[in-house]
């Protein structure tokens, strides 16, 4: 079938674009880069760095003034009952509930072992449990969970700590639970409420059941709910995703969390279940992405960046608003940028000018525990241009805006000459109407927050060539 045909309106009937933002432009800007959720991002992660040299950072830390600053900590659930098959996460696709019981041990061992090189309790002001779908584990697995992270750490009385939800995996007596524990965030995977979409990604669930249990999230006090979406999945059209966008607003998260959807079969198996000629053209993802972006701005939700939205009394929005805002491998945040403690399968630690990457699979997770210490399968150790490039690029991501001469006194560098190359490429941005030059600085403007991953870009010296960039989804 041709994609074309699955539209069942004439695109100009629902796109209406905020102003300044035209479907010519948002073609131009349709390319790949990376998220940035960290800089360099993961591809550039090498097997050189394991086990040791992660020690030697938790000992840097240990023995540094930054010992008792606070952490953040991200626990990864890998398991899922079934397969989504847009899903790139990494996950262990299982109906065999007895294979919690020893990556939970494991899990367990990791934490106390990484303690144990951080040396004291020091504070923990964010905590995230990542999937995979956490709520797979039991209500006596998340205690035994939370149990040994209180008792290993110090969460602060401010902390925030989340859980990702699949709705199809949690009840009213569920979510009263986690409140118990003290996750007092929750992010639903929603994705799209069209059951023919559903049926097409296999994952069937009613829009009433996320409503229900929304309402009882609310009811129990939880401080922040998140709605994930994504557009351009099969059998999506400008009318049924308009219609999702309507659901979402009427149900009225917190946040919303916008993904396009991309489409590698050959690096996740379970795409190769999704049938090619459903997935929407180009222009049609373009529609959805337009309409959303004005159905929510419409609804009183503010754009804080990279997809994602909030409502103006939001902690994220205020941050924005403030200049608060920072980045991580979760995506934005309101806390100040600290090191990152990331246990399980997959998950990426930063600590210091660090970061490393756990194993993948469970087998070599379990392998690298026993034969190593801990898991660390790769990593990188920052060069003084990597963590120049990284704070240019989050300063973007998150400031909208770059002092030159201040950032040059701070890193001990003359801006225009270091970034001579960068700078005349931003001319480029300028006449997007992307970004304003002054003496002295950029300012990204509001159109080019929509763009600001192509923004950060030009300071990102991976990028070059397209081969390294078809690793990435695309930016619109």
């Amino acid at each position: 079938m041709d994609a074309t045909a699955i539209v069942d309106v004439p695109q100009a009937c629902l796109v209406h674009l905020p102003p300044g933002l035209d479907e010519s432009l948002l073609a131009r800007m349709d390319r790949p880069g990376p998220r940035y959720t960290s800089y360099p991002t993961a591809d550039r992660f090498d097997a050189a760095f394991g086990a040791g040299e992660l020690v030697q950072a938790l000992a840097h830390r240990r023995d540094s003034d930054q010992a008792l600053a606070p952490l953040s900590l991200y626990i990864h659930v890998p398991f899922c009952a079934s397969v989504c098959y847009y899903c790139a996460c990494n996950k262990v696709v299982t109906k065999d509930r007895s294979k919690v019981a020893p990556y939970l041990a494991a899990l367990l061992e990791e934490m106390r072992r990484m303690r144990e090189h951080l040396g004291a309790a020091a504070p923990v002001s964010q905590l995230h449990f990542g999937g995979g779908t956490p709520t797979y584990l039991d209500d006596d697995h998340l205690t035994t969970l939370m149990t040994e992270i209180r008792r290993l750490f110090v969460l602060t009385d401010d902390s925030e700590c989340s859980i990702e939800i699949d709705p199809r995996t949690v009840s009213a007596e569920r979510l009263a639970h986690l409140w118990a524990l003290g996750i007092n965030r929750l992010s639903f995977g929603v994705q799209d409420v069209d059951p023919h979409v559903q049926v097409a990604v296999h994952r069937v669930q009613p829009l009433a059941l996320v409503r229900d249990l929304m309402a009882d999230a609310r009811r129990l006090g939880f401080q922040s709910i998140n709605a994930d979406l994504i557009y351009g999945l099969p059998k999506q059209t400008q009318a049924s995703f308009q219609r999702t966008i309507e659901a979402v607003c009427e149900l009225r998260p917190d946040r919303i969390a916008m993904y396009g959807y991309a489409h590698l079969p050959q690096r996740f198996k379970p795409q190769r279940r999704i049938v090619e000629a459903e997935l929407p053209s180009g222009a049609q993802r373009l529609g959805m992405l337009g309409s959303a972006i004005s159905g929510f701005l419409a609804s009183g939700y503010d754009y804080i960046g990279m997809d994602h939205f909030a409502l103006p009394q939001d902690a994220l929005a205020q941050a924005k608003r403030e200049g608060r805002l920072h980045r991580n491998f979760q995506g934005y945040s309101t806390r100040p940028d600290c090191d990152l403690i990331a246990l399980g399968v997959s998950a990426i630690s930063r600590i210091g000018r660090t970061y490393s990457q756990n194993a993948k699979t469970l087998e070599t997770y379990y392998d690298g525990l026993a034969q190593h210490g801990l898991p660390t399968e790769r990593g990188l150790s920052l060069s003084d241009d990597d963590l120049i490039r990284r704070d240019v690029i989050m300063a973007v991501m998150c400031d909208g805006k770059l002092d030159f001469d201040a950032f040059g006194r701070s890193h001990g560098l003359a801006f225009d000459s270091y970034f001579q190359r960068e700078c005349e490429a931003l001319a480029g941005l300028v006449s997007e109407g992307l970004i304003t030059l002054h003496e002295g600085g950029l300012d990204v403007t509001a159109k080019g927050w929509y763009f600001v991953r192509a923004i950060a870009m030009v300071f990102d010296r991976y990028v070059q060539g397209a081969a390294v960039l078809q690793r990435f989804s695309k930016v619109v």
